[in-house]
């Protein structure tokens, strides 16, 4: 039995119908001619129509007759007007068609503006991957700030030489040529961002193309021999099923080769008007209508279509008929209309119906009820806004992914927040990633959340906000751990004492500065020197990424002193220094942390000392001479008694008479 199966996703996308719908709209409004920047689409069927209708494509504004001006028509009426067709134009078109009083009427698709927009705000280098003979391209190139670079393959991206290069792409390109340009770009170790921006729609189409083609004896795809996306679609096509056919219209059928298969597969390109599509169908079914517009199978689907009622929670597509102050009518394609009321909706302060919704506007829905009461379709747009939130929690919470959320309220244990139209629990111990006391503080703040429970049935997610916190602190102690290396000598700050040391946070990790690190002298706690808070640059003495260490120093930033003892202290020189210890021998006077002298006690007075504590205290300042620097045994004399004059012989009698 012969089967003819059609392409999911075939004929006009949404940027094309957009395109030809405002042409018509404007051939309507405005009586007389009506120009059009290059053919509206690539497709000879449409631009004759469009022709029959008023509007003549030209390819250059010099070809237009600006009329004089005459002070009793508006401007509005008198101006020329032109359309700029979906592949889009550059910016100069713009700026000439202003000095010259033209009206532009602006069908550009939606993802090509998209495309000059972010050429035109960048600085970079911008690299275009297309065919550089393309409107689309050309129009794209007109918008950048500097002369892009247009590349298709990966022998062209070999040659460029310039570096930090923002990248975009023609919409209509199979992904398979983006992916070229940027191994060439790898391979040469250029620094670039990319933007794929590569229509959904080119993609789904070539994607369904490729598919129905493997399950084919022939391929028939449909569309003007000048429409590069349906020369793409053909060259799948070609590549999947030998026996495949680009044809314009009927009058191009292999009929013969049709008559020999049993598995046919249509595709068609997105500037391809759904009449040829179904003409060509209907040609090649063994029964037709008189029309050739449609075969039995679309006809039985059209009736079964008009008869059939929605049912409840199903999503519909339909045009807007009529808009009131309190509703919106919408045209189903089936015996009742939808009724849309203004509570359903979505706006924004202070907008209207009207200013949301138009006629022959096509809109998505979901159905409530099939009987409203009055006969009609109850719609919600809120709740179909509700349902896509959901599915975008739901992916969110499998892929992990971040969504952000506003705290709108509290409540007993947490917190309400809103993820668009779906709200949301955060307990109070997901709020933070230390305690929590008033979660209050938290209301009306923008913030990240992982998902970390999903239940659709019953309208519930529940958030965490400290799960987006830890995981952010994890990629920073993971790029610290990748970029700290022994020896490196980083900000810290002092966090907390222990009695062995102080820990220090240097970015994010907490590394332990032992207290024989401290100081090159001696000391009892940590807090002889520091203070908590206290910012200090600190040098990594060692790692151990396993267990999670890191070993600080911070007098490694300076010199141990027996190192440059020559440079600071001589024999003869008279120091101030503090007393540390007391022996029954002397006492050892501190000249600088980690340098200590040794005062003997025949040297700590001009008379005989018995008791070295009747003359000295722990802590106590005193001047001291240099006596001897051994640097060998690392040992230094001092004397106190050289520092100070000797007794009278009267005051020596009497020291001794006591």
């Amino acid at each position: 039995m012969k089967e003819i199966r059609r392409a999911e996703n075939a004929g006009f996308c949404f940027g094309v119908k957009q395109a030809i719908e405002k042409a018509e709209k404007a051939a309507e409004q405005n009586p007389g001619e009506i120009y059009s920047m290059g053919s509206l689409i690539h497709n000879e069927r449409v631009t004759k129509d469009l022709e029959k209708k008023g509007i003549r494509v030209i390819e250059s504004l010099d070809e237009i007759e600006i009329p004089e001006s005459d002070e009793e028509t508006s401007y509005e009426l008198a101006g020329p007007k032109v359309i700029i067709r979906s592949h889009g134009e550059g910016r100069a078109l713009y700026e000439k068609a202003s000095a010259q009083g033209i009206q532009l009427i602006d069908a550009t698709c939606p993802f090509v503006a998209r495309i000059h927009h972010l050429v035109n705000d960048t600085d970079k280098q911008v690299v275009i991957v297309g065919d550089r003979n393309h409107p689309e391209v050309l129009g794209i190139s007109g918008w950048c700030t500097k002369p892009a670079i247009i590349v298709s393959s990966y022998e062209e991206a070999c040659g460029i030489a310039e570096d930090d290069l923002f990248v975009v792409t023609q919409t209509t390109i199979r992904e398979q040529m983006l992916q070229d340009v940027l191994r060439a770009l790898e391979d040469q170790g250029k620094k670039y961002q990319v933007n794929n921006t590569i229509c959904n729609a080119t993609s789904r189409r070539q994607e369904s193309c490729e598919k129905l083609a493997q399950d084919s004896d022939l391929m028939v795809v449909v569309g003007g021999k000048n429409s590069s996306n349906t020369k793409k679609l053909y060259e799948i096509s070609k590549k999947n099923c030998a026996n495949s056919y680009f044809v314009e219209n009927i009058d191009d059928l292999p009929l013969k080769e049709v008559a020999k298969c049993n598995r046919i597969g249509i595709a068609a390109g997105a500037s391809t008007p759904e009449c040829t599509i179904k003409e060509v169908i209907a040609r090649m079914s063994d029964v037709t209508l008189e029309n050739n517009e449609l075969n039995m199978n679309d006809l039985m689907d059209e009736i079964e279509k008009s008869l059939r009622l929605p049912r409840g929670g199903e999503i519909v597509t339909g045009k807007v008929h009529q808009v009131t102050d309190k509703e919106v009518i919408v045209n189903l394609g089936c015996k009742k209309d939808g009724i849309l009321p203004i509570s359903e909706v979505s706006l924004e302060e202070g907008q209207t119906l009207a200013d949301a919704f138009k006629v022959d506007d096509e809109i998505k829905a979901k159905v409530i009820k099939t009987d409203d009461g009055d006969g009609g379709i109850l719609l919600s747009k809120k709740k179909l806004e509700i349902s896509a939130n959901w599915e975008e929690i739901v992916k969110a919470l499998e892929d992990k992914t971040v969504l952000e959320v506003k705290v709108t309220r509290p409540v007993n244990g947490g917190v309400i927040a809103e993820y668009k139209e779906v709200s949301g629990f955060i307990p109070l111990s997901q709020l933070s990633d230390h305690y929590v006391e008033n979660a209050e503080e938290f209301v009306g703040q923008t913030m990240e959340v992982r998902v970390s429970r999903v239940d659709q049935r019953r309208n519930r997610a529940v958030f965490s906000h400290k799960l987006f916190l830890n995981e952010e602190k994890d990629k920073l102690v993971a790029e610290i751990w990748e970029n700290l290396n022994v020896d490196d000598v980083v900000e810290g700050t002092v966090m907390r004492f222990t009695d062995y040391g102080a820990f220090v946070d240097i970015g994010g990790i907490d590394g332990l500065l032992h207290i024989s690190e401290i100081s090159w002298g001696k000391l009892k706690h940590p807090q002889e020197v520091l203070s908590i808070g206290q910012k200090i640059n600190v040098k990594v003495l060692s790692m151990n990424a396993e267990k999670g260490k890191i070993s600080l120093g911070l007098k490694q930033n300076q010199p141990e002193p027996w190192s440059v003892i020559d440079e600071n202290y001589q024999v003869g020189q008279v120091i101030e220094g503090k007393v540390v210890q007391i022996k029954d021998y002397g006492a050892f006077v501190e000249l600088e942390p980690g340098l200590d002298g040794l005062v003997h006690i025949s040297e700590v007075a001009h008379k005989r000392v018995g008791n070295i504590n009747d003359e000295l205290e722990i802590g106590q300042i005193v001047q001291a001479k240099i006596l001897e620097i051994d640097k060998d045994r690392k040992r230094i004399s001092l004397s106190i008694r050289e520092t100070i004059e000797p007794p009278t012989e009267d005051e020596a009698q009497e020291a001794d008479a006591e």
